[in-house]
């Protein structure tokens, strides 16, 4: 029976990509800002609507990066159910995480236990926008305004997600947008800040370069954090097909949707009105279903279907974290954390595979 993994890498055609690599090949600039990075630059920002990005090695660099730039000292409010780099780029920092819990309806930070957790130290809100449902960006930037905080979005998972015509990389002082393979849209490896203010992360650039200012001035503390020109153009190839690919993926998603709606102990996250999802990941949670999680994903895998917890184990009981910032309260964050597998979801997922999936976990 023919294996189908949680995700799947869209590519573009080889004879494609081949086309495009051509003129790096011929000029061997294959880093540090050749011209294949500077062309991609400027289709994101068509593309995301945005004025300001800079590219990087990798979303979690870029993440960290962004951070560092803003210069703060003291605590950042943030989530607990996220990806270990999120917090990993607030403590590499020399800052403080602060968890509160998330909202039920679709696992991001709550807004109110925002309020509820400031200080005098607070300095900034590091929220995750979860498998490409967006936070409520309107109430954290009223909270954030009220109390002078800088708003960084880890939207690791909401490349081309738009909120009323709004795409995800206008919200808050900045956004990060991870280009892993595994994600909808990919640069092999790779990520993207996106921000508002120039004078306000005026030393990113360099401080993706070593801290190099000019080619003998050396202003910042800076890593090496540069995308490559064959990731770029990665990039730009798959910029020209990720309309089509969310496409496919929204075929599978209503699939899904068809198949597990109404489901007796399955809860499946609805986007709100004026969210246009890009359909990253597709998960579910399982609360008083006849079978656990657990017990649905190994299920799975004897019929060679391979689903994935996420995000599990949740971020402030993992071994680095656990008793080191507090134990304030996060059952809902922790539930969602026991309860939630990501099925399959990529462009090539067909309505039969959907339905393969759906047949396995509601047969008994």
């Amino acid at each position: 029976m023919e294996r189908i993994n949680v995700t799947k890498s869209s590519m573009p055609t080889f004879e494609e990509y081949i086309e495009r690599l051509r003129p790096v090949w011929e000029s061997r600039w294959l880093s540090n800002r050749g011209a294949a990075s500077v062309e991609f630059e400027e289709e994101l920002k068509k593309y995301l609507g945005c004025e300001n990005l800079y590219l990087f090695a990798n979303g979690h660099v870029a993440l960290e990066v962004a951070i560092e730039s803003l210069g703060l000292e003291g605590e950042v409010i943030t989530t607990p159910y996220t990806h270990c780099s999120t917090i990993h780029s607030i403590v590499r920092n020399g800052l403080t995480p602060v968890f509160v819990d998330v909202k039920e309806d679709n696992y991001t930070i709550n807004p109110e236990l925002i309020e509820q957790a400031i200080t005098e130290r607070t300095v900034a809100i590091v929220a995750t926008h979860v498998y490409g449902f967006l936070c409520d960006v309107k109430a954290i930037d009223r909270i954030a305004k009220k109390h002078g905080l800088k708003v960084i979005y880890d939207a690791a998972h909401a490349f081309g997600v738009t909120l009323n015509g709004i795409g995800a990389a206008n919200f808050g002082d900045a956004a990060m947008f991870s280009t892993h393979a595994t994600k909808v849209f990919h640069t092999i490896e790779g990520g993207i800040v996106a921000y508002k203010d120039k004078e306000l992360f005026e030393s990113l650039p360099s401080r993706v370069n070593f801290g190099f200012t000019s080619q003998e001035d050396i202003d910042y503390v800076g890593t090496n954090a540069r995308m490559n020109e064959f990731e770029a153009v990665m990039g730009i190839c798959n910029l020209r097909h990720l309309d089509e690919e969310i496409g496919k993926r929204r075929l599978a998603g209503d699939r899904y949707t068809e198949r597990l709606s109404g489901v007796k102990g399955i809860k499946l996250i609805t986007p709100e009105k004026g969210l246009e999802w890009n359909y990253a990941y597709f998960p579910v949670l399982f609360d008083g279903y006849k079978e656990t999680r657990d017990e649905i994903k190994a299920k799975l895998e004897k019929k060679n279907i391979f689903a994935r917890k996420y995000f599990y184990p949740i971020v402030n009981k993992a071994a680095c974290y656990c008793g080191r910032y507090g134990d304030v309260p996060v059952p809902v964050a922790a539930h969602a954390s026991e309860c939630v597998l990501t099925l399959p979801m990529y462009g090539d997922l067909t309505v039969s595979d959907v339905d393969r999936i759906c047949d396995a976990i509601l047969a008994f």
